[in-house]
């Protein structure tokens, strides 16, 4: 506009519920609206101008009944929104033509009619406004600039404003809402425009076009008034989903950071930063709004919360943020061995990254590994677009995952993979202090040898997992189930087990993942010794990534999922009383014609190694079964202070049992298989090797595709290392095969 002091449009809106000051609090949607022209130089008035507005939804609340007067047959009749904002923008402008004016301003009594219902509204609608709703004066704040003894802004009231400059009351016959609040509006313009207060409308407000990208310090102050926290977010929202949550309201430059849980994935929650105390205030109006078909919760929150999650104190991330107005895209599951270019070469021509390698930012480790995420800049919303569309394409073996994102979230996984490990450890100043060492098995090590349990049910005890885990827990190493327990001494739904090997580990993940367990399906991932003693040696595990407050309860191992008792309640026997499972094996000769495993249970002891607690934080309970890798399918708890011998008793004949061991066969690795290969296949493949459809497993990457690979169960390591060296190489529809023999 030229000039925002050539004309005013005074402009009123009412909704289907609440009005006044909660205007737009309760999403219904706006059903009346009034204007009226004032030229500000000849000090003239226009035409008034009244609108219904038929909304979407044809009801009304008793209230708005009340104060408006109109009835649902009367809205029935009217135009929808986008309509009347045409025949708005038409009748302005004819007015303004014969008035010789070219430009105006909208005046309204308070923001709400502009910023909690009109922009709300279009943007749910998808409408687009007219440029003049993005700029207004509020006369409340144009009549304190003149009057400022007659009290706060926010205690004033149009009623209130008109009895202290004297103006007198509209009859009773002119009282119809709308045009009541526009002639106000009208005559207490005119009045402060005269003598003596020859007022100019300067107080210009906008409402911001788009949000504005942008990165934060952690030095930089971030007043706690101007701070919120959006909980219930779709896992999938970005940035610019919250800020058209938000819109009408001004949010603060990057002032949108998505919360991430110890995963690095979204955990549905928001800290949004507005420009001042009065756009928070109107935000909080907003609590349990709709996005979509879910409700939003909107809370306070402090600056404090919002560093912590937004703020940065990485040159390289600040170099990379510095270009503005850029679209920034989220990568995740890229191979370890990618490069720039191949980066490049995967999203392709038709969506090139700004500054080509300089506008890739790759996530690595303290110690300089890679994390599998990168983050990418594109200079517009086409070239973005395109590259969202490769979402889970392959690159390398690999299917890669494509997020929009914000700077707030690059700086949230940089800080985190940056100053913690996967899984973060205590705080430097919280120390643990165990009453006794560490346990022995708990030994450290990057070996995958292990397998993460999450999402056990919170009733779930050791017994259960053994039977998750079913035939590969011959594979188990001795004290190899480890519970998690939260900061209550409670169940957790994590568990560790560590297994003989990385291959067993890597088997158990493949073919237990997302596996039932009673009710609930359970998440199996490999991970390494070292990952898991972080967790079993104090560190946090909660999925906000948030250190808890510390735990004043010595977290036990319970013999069952029971409520946790208080410590003034535990029994002594209770304190130490291991699981009752199988304890260790009676080692046998390593040429000992008729091995003979024992198995046996034993009663409640009372011995302190059972006991670990950390007296400022512990996550974790030591559960010392299984005690060794069961040697039978047989593998039950027995009743309280019972003993059974097994495999010991001699028959008829005077010859000793032989053991029930199972075969543990020989695995062979199949790799670069033909995506569409099956089980057949694979048999047609090993004809004449005596194989069974069971001893095939295919393995599945996580989006439930086919890797190429396989694992084969031979009957011996002969015959496995046999079939490696006649079949290597061989093609299977056209395609040559790799086969290795995985060693224990």
């Amino acid at each position: 506009m030229a000039s925002h002091s050539d004309t005013l449009v005074v402009f009123f809106g009412a909704t289907a519920g609440a009005n006044g000051g909660k205007l737009g609090s309760d999403e219904r949607e706006i059903i009346l609206l009034v204007w009226q022209i004032v030229d500000l130089h000849e000090k003239k008035v226009g035409k008034l101008q009244r609108r219904l507005v038929k909304p979407d939804s044809l009801e009304l609340t008793d209230q708005s009944k009340e104060e408006t007067g109109l009835s649902v047959d009367e809205l029935y009749k009217a135009e929808p929104l986008d309509k009347v904002l045409q025949q708005f923008q038409q009748s302005v402008s004819a007015e303004l033509k014969a008035l010789g004016r070219s430009s105006y301003t909208l005046c309204v009594d308070g923001p709400l009619i502009i910023r909690q219902a009109l922009h709300p509204e279009a943007s749910k609608k998808n409408l687009v406004l007219p440029e003049c709703f993005y700029s207004f004066v509020d006369v409340r704040k144009e009549f304190h600039k003149c009057c400022p003894n007659a009290g706060q802004v926010q205690d004033l009231t149009l009623p209130s404003i008109l009895e202290y400059v004297c103006i007198p009351e509209l009859p009773l016959s002119e009282q119809v809402m709308g045009l009541k609040e526009v002639r106000c509006m009208v005559q207490l313009s005119l009045h402060i425009l005269a003598e003596p207060y020859n007022h100019k409308f300067s107080c210009f407000e906008a409402v911001k076009y788009k949000l504005e990208s942008g990165a934060c310090s952690k030095t930089e102050p971030v007043d706690s008034e101007t701070v919120i926290r959006a909980r219930g977010l779709p896992w999938q929202s970005s940035d610019q989903d919250i800020a058209r949550f938000f819109k009408g309201l001004n949010i603060a430059k990057g002032g949108v950071a998505l919360c991430l849980n110890a995963q690095g994935r979204r955990n549905g929650e928001a800290l949004v930063r507005f420009i001042n105390q009065e756009h928070r205030d109107l935000a909080l109006e907003r609590h349990k709004h709709h996005m979509g078909s879910r409700y939003i919760e909107v809370y306070k929150a402090t600056g404090e919360e919002f560093l912590k999650i937004a703020g940065g104190t990485s040159n390289e991330v600040a170099q990379f943020l510095s270009k503005e107005n850029q679209v920034i895209i989220r990568m995740r599951g890229l191979p370890f061995t990618a490069s720039p270019q191949d980066v490049l070469t995967f999203l392709g021509a038709d969506s090139p990254v700004t500054d080509a390698s300089d506008g890739l930012l790759f996530v690595k480790y303290p110690d300089g590994r890679p994390t599998g995420d990168a983050f990418v800049l594109f200079s517009c919303e086409e070239y973005a677009l395109n590259a969202l569309k490769k979402h889970k394409q392959i690159l390398g073996k690999r299917y890669i995952e494509l997020f929009r994102s914000t700077a707030a979230e690059v700086q949230q996984v940089l800080n985190r993979y940056m100053s913690t490990p996967l899984i973060s450890t205590l705080p430097s100043s919280m120390v643990p202090m165990p009453v006794l060492a560490t346990p022995p098995y708990l030994a450290t090590g990057s070996t995958r040898d292990c397998v993460r349990l999450r999402g056990l049910p919170y009733t779930a005890a050791i017994e259960d997992i053994l039977e998750f885990m079913g035939e590969h827990t011959i594979d188990i190493k001795p004290h190899g189930v480890h519970m998690v327990l939260n900061q209550q001494g409670r169940p957790s739904g994590d568990a560790f087990i560590q297994m003989r090997s990385a291959d067993r580990a890597f088997m158990v993940a493949q073919k237990c993942h997302k596996k039932m367990m009673k009710d609930r399906y359970v998440e199996v991932f490999q991970c390494s010794t070292e990952e898991m003693s972080f967790v079993l040696m104090g560190g946090t595990l909660n999925r906000s990534g948030l250190s808890p407050p510390p735990c004043k309860l010595p977290c036990l191992a319970p013999p069952a999922y029971a409520a946790f008792p208080s410590p003034a309640m535990l029994s002594e026997a209770a304190l130490y009383q291991p699981p009752l499972l199988a304890t260790p094996r009676t080692p046998q000769p390593p040429h000992s014609p008729h091995p003979t495993p024992t198995l046996a249970y034993y009663p409640p002891q009372h011995h302190p190694a059972q006991l670990y607690m950390n007296m400022n934080m512990n996550y974790t309970a030591y559960y010392p079964s299984p005690p060794v890798s069961p040697s039978t399918m047989s593998y039950f708890a027995s009743p309280p202070g019972s003993v059974a011998l097994a495999a010991q008793q001699p028959h008829a004949q005077g010859h000793v049992a032989s053991p029930m061991m199972p075969q543990h066969g020989a695995l062979v690795r199949m790799q670069g298989l033909p995506y569409n290969a099956g089980v057949k296949d694979i048999l047609s493949f090993f004809q004449g090797y005596q194989l069974q459809p069971d001893a095939i497993l295919l393995l599945y990457n996580f989006s439930g595709q086919r890797s190429g690979e396989a694992l084969i169960t031979f009957p011996s390591e002969e015959s496995a290392r046999r079939a490696v060296a006649e079949r290597a190489n061989h093609p299977l529809s056209g395609l040559p095969v790799r086969l290795l023999v995985c060693c224990d």
